[in-house]
């Protein structure tokens, strides 16, 4: 049967779908809307489940502040043509309208929330994944509750949001720091907030690379005494390298093979343990400062710390809580 133009245009502004998709919609279901309109969600849940093993690496992050509660939401899909689309960035924000009123705490919460068209969060992103033949997920879901709150949404670009909270009002400070958390990354507030199994594991890797490097320098010390080329001696590759050339015979290649392995072995058994752990421990306070928000230089002024900068405002304002998420892998 034919249908019109005002029927296929009011199935498009309730579902979101393309104008053909409601054309064919409306023609198998006689007519009858809330027939066609279940047939549009259908072909959505097809799709999407078609779809379920893509990857989605872009979307659009979005970051809002409410009454005593802000969040960050990711919805993910595979393309940035799609992530740029003005229907999926309002969807976005649609379910980040609905997680702040909500003041929800978990993103399975928020999935399960009613839009202001009366449809579910869940139902309303696998509906648009039929829409545009895209796997599309929710992720990325941040929140913080309480005052003194200042989101970032970097560039404006939807890729990258940022949350802080400060003790104490101070907006330009906490946007400040908020583009900091965005451009530097940290990954605690100060040391203490640090998880005890990362210290562990970075104070793990501090001694191994300290003794790496005093063996390092010790064998580059022999060779240099030995007489042989570092540069020969680097590794097997360039062992085999000098030999084809006729710049270092077999012998002279196990000679150096030789000397690396049993320099390196006396350097490890003699090393001073105290002076490893003065030097992990120097490369630990290094990882403090350079991964803690309040310890790190400050962006915008790189001779103060952020801690040095909130307190050049307020002596007493620091930052209480921040968050971070973004789509690029870093």
């Amino acid at each position: 049967m034919a249908v019109s133009i005002a029927d296929i245009q009011k199935l498009r502004k309730m579902t979101g779908a393309g104008l053909s998709d409601c054309k064919k919609a409306l023609t198998e279901a006689e007519g009858d809307m809330e027939k066609a309109i279940e047939l549009v969600r259908e072909r959505g849940l097809a799709i999407a489940a078609k779809r379920s093993d893509r990857e989605t690496s872009n979307g659009c992050v979005l970051a809002k502040i409410g009454e005593g509660f802000a969040a960050i939401i990711a919805l993910k899909c595979e393309t940035d043509f799609v992530a740029n689309g003005a229907d999926f960035i309002a969807l976005t924000q649609s379910v980040l309208d609905a997680a702040v009123a909500a003041k929800c705490k978990t993103l399975d919460e928020v999935k399960e929330l009613t839009l202001a068209d009366g449809q579910k969060v869940a139902d309303a992103v696998v509906q648009r994944s039929g829409i545009t033949g895209e796997k599309m997920e929710l992720d990325g879901y941040n929140w913080l509750e309480g005052e003194n709150i200042s989101v970032y949404d970097h560039m404006g670009k939807h890729t990258l949001c940022t949350m802080v909270q400060t003790n104490k009002p101070a907006e330009e400070q906490a946007h400040a720091v908020a583009m900091q958390v965005a451009a530097m990354n940290p990954v605690a507030l100060d040391e203490q907030s640090v998880p005890q199994d990362v210290k562990d594991n970075e104070l793990k890797v501090a001694i191994q690379k300290t003794k790496e490097e005093q063996c390092e320098k010790a064998v580059q010390a022999a060779l240099k005494k030995a007489g042989y080329n570092l540069y020969v001696a680097e590794n097997e590759e360039h062992l085999n390298e000098g030999i084809m050339k006729g710049n270092i015979t077999e012998e002279q290649a196990e000679d150096i093979r030789r000397i690396k392995k049993e320099t390196a072995e006396q350097k490890l058994a003699t090393m001073p343990e105290q002076m490893v752990m003065n030097i992990a421990n120097g490369r630990l306070n290094k990882f403090f400062k350079e991964s803690c928000l309040v310890n790190q230089e400050f962006i915008q002024d790189s001779k103060m710390t952020v801690a040095d900068y909130l307190k050049s405002a307020d002596k007493e304002l620091t930052v209480v809580a921040f968050k971070r998420f973004t789509l690029k892998a870093e």
